[in-house]
């Protein structure tokens, strides 16, 4: 079976492709290497795995594959707002070449979407039937609507031409692989812990988020694109955490001497993050396994090796 991972080299696809070629897949990464790694997906080049170097904004050639899997966008708030452009292209032309990639391959097509469809929710834990509280003109709107329309124009080439689709909606994932510069919470407080630097943390540090590693997030995807489910479905860890806490968690596992320097809020920063995933252990037979704790060792040791490079 042959699978088109598209942001191949990005932290989440990365793990999905060796997932997928750890499952006998054969697997073709795509990836403009715009905030993608290549050295991410270097120990996996062999003969059951090809890396192209493409912008899915651009027209595709067709392929015979049995799966596309769309992750390819700018993903932290940093790496979206720098490439703004790029990120509501990667969601808009890149999803329909994508989904026509697909279409002509007769293949299974899955979008990962992103729990930023909610925007900064009313609503907690957020549901899938949850339409969102997103400012379409916000900073944060680039990424948020760009993953909006994908589901939009995902679901149309469902209805109309009855193409067999998929939408995952990622919750907050971690785990090695990350840019140290992405500028999310946990690179960042890992980064600032083991240089002995202050913890930089938003507002006072009581918004919420809930944080999946990234082994149980590719597994829910990899159930997912194996699935005949085609209404989206919620994938992250339901355990919350403050982003305070989270902070003096990394300062413990760490052992860091370093304090907490508050900064401010961004704008449109969400209040709360907590998914919802009875859909998915419904249907998916799906939940995540790995602790917060045993997760974020297993990054701050992946880390501690990157910084000491």
């Amino acid at each position: 079976m042959r699978v088109l991972v598209a942001g191949g080299a990005g932290f989440i696809g990365s793990h999905l492709c060796a997932r997928l070629l750890a499952d006998g897949f054969d697997v073709t990464c795509l990836d403009n290497l715009l905030t993608g790694r290549a050295e991410n997906v270097a120990h996996l080049r062999g003969s059951r795995f090809a890396f192209v170097e493409r912008d899915i904004a651009e027209p595709l050639p067709p392929v015979t594959v049995d799966y596309v899997l769309h992750l390819a966008s700018p993903a932290s708030p940093r790496a979206y707002q720098t490439h703004p452009i790029e990120a509501l292209r990667a969601g808009a032309q890149g999803t329909f070449h994508l989904l026509d990639l697909a279409r002509a391959a007769g293949a299974r097509f899955i979008l990962a979407s992103t729990s930023e469809v909610y925007g900064d929710p009313l609503e907690h834990p957020q549901r899938e039937e949850y339409w969102g509280n997103v400012n379409p003109i916000g900073p944060r709107s680039v990424y948020d609507e760009a993953k909006r329309f994908a589901e939009a124009v995902t679901m149309a080439y469902h209805r109309h031409y009855g193409l067999n689709t998929g939408i995952g909606r990622i919750f907050n994932t971690y785990g090695p692989n990350m840019a140290p510069d992405d500028g999310r919470a946990v690179p960042t407080f890992i980064v600032q812990a083991l240089r002995g630097k202050p913890l930089s943390v938003h507002g006072s540090g009581s918004q919420t988020r809930s944080l999946c590693y990234v082994s149980d997030l590719v597994d829910g995807l990899v159930r997912l694109m194996r699935s005949e489910v085609h209404e989206p479905v919620n994938l992250g860890n339901p355990q919350e955490v403050t982003i305070l806490q989270l902070a003096h968690l990394i300062v413990e596992l760490t052992g860091s001497a370093s304090a907490v320097e508050f900064v401010p809020l961004p704008p449109d920063d969400p209040k709360v993050r907590r998914p919802d995933i009875e859909r998915a252990r419904r249907l998916l037979g799906w939940e995540p396994t790995v602790s917060l704790r045993e997760g974020l060792s297993r990054t701050i040791e992946w880390f501690s090796r990157l910084v000491a490079a």
